[in-house]
């Protein structure tokens, strides 16, 4: 029973860790119709920003002050990279989704390729909080306390994004704008800044998982953020492309049927696991390639 338990609560630890990861991806695509393939960049910059600034705090703050002042820079840093990215490389291309994607592509390599240029290719280590390193009992099982952390982060984020769009102007400028965008810019609404607007949202949000993947890893690498981007875009499709309720969903069942199918059949079956899991929803649900908003 307490190996269950730890099980599952792992499972939702790490599933909230791909919403996280999924839910900028999510936004972006079904509000603005991006298929972001450079998102994962915007998670390693999240983790790079996090890790630099608590490196560079003193340590008289304590590791947990420095973490969440390193996640607000990181926040901060997400979002502008995201803006800049749709300033200069996606409006151009609105029209043209081949140029988009191959353009995403390439800016991910490249931001693969700068980071091993500028850091190093290895890993670095990431402090991490004592109370998050710790430990409580439930059911007799030995829970890490970061799980928990990861869930209520993940939670509040869906709240969050939820009232954005359904409750304020702005959700409603940004649901309006992409049903008929022709007639919110006759009402005299930029629709072009409210988008930019959307994709800094998907960059911060982006740059929150980096940070607390990083913490889950115990490290920052270059190569983490294209990591988290695969497990990103199989939650976005299984939940339906653009709907951050299935998202959240489809997260929650990827951590678990990860974590469950590698100890109870062998480790590294949960990858495969994941894979049919995305194969069996496909067929039985082609439709979710669509998906819809929120």
């Amino acid at each position: 029973m307490s190996d269950l338990v730890l099980i599952l609560v792992t499972g939702l630890g790490l599933g909230a860790l791909y919403f996280l990861a999924a839910s900028g991806l999510s936004l972006v695509y079904g509000l603005m119709g991006v298929l972001n393939f450079a998102h994962g960049a915007f998670v390693t910059a999240g983790g790079y920003a996090a890790w630099l600034t608590m490196d560079a705090l003193p340590n008289s703050l304590g590791v947990g002050v420095r973490l969440l002042v390193a996640a607000v820079v990181a926040v901060l840093v997400g979002a502008v990279v995201g803006v800049v990215v749709e300033v200069v490389l996606i409006r151009p291309l609105y029209l043209h989704h081949i140029q988009q994607v191959l353009v995403t592509v390439g800016l991910s390599l490249a931001a693969v390729a700068a980071t091993q240029g500028i850091w190093g290719a290895d890993p670095h280590p990431v402090e991490k909080p004592a109370w998050m390193a710790g430990t409580v009992e439930l059911l007799g099982a030995r829970l890490p306390v970061d799980r928990f952390v990861y869930v209520a982060v993940a939670l509040a984020l869906f709240a969050g994004l939820v009232a954005l769009l359904r409750y304020t102007r702005l959700g409603l400028v940004i649901r309006a704008g992409v049903e008929n965008r022709t007639m919110v810019e006759a009402l005299g609404i930029d629709v072009r800044r409210t988008f930019t607007v959307v994709f800094g949202l998907g960059g911060a949000v982006a740059a929150l998982a980096g940070v607390l993947y990083s913490q889950y890893a115990g490290t920052v690498s270059p190569g983490q953020g294209g990591s988290l981007l695969i497990y990103a875009f199989i939650v976005v499709v299984i939940g339906g492309m653009g709907s951050l309720t299935g998202t959240a969903v489809a997260a929650l069942a990827v951590g678990l049927v990860q974590q469950l199918a590698n100890y109870y059949a062998a480790s590294g079956i949960g990858d495969l696991s994941v894979v049919l899991l995305l194969a069996l929803v496909l067929l039985l649900r082609p439709s979710s390639l669509k998906g819809a908003t929120a």
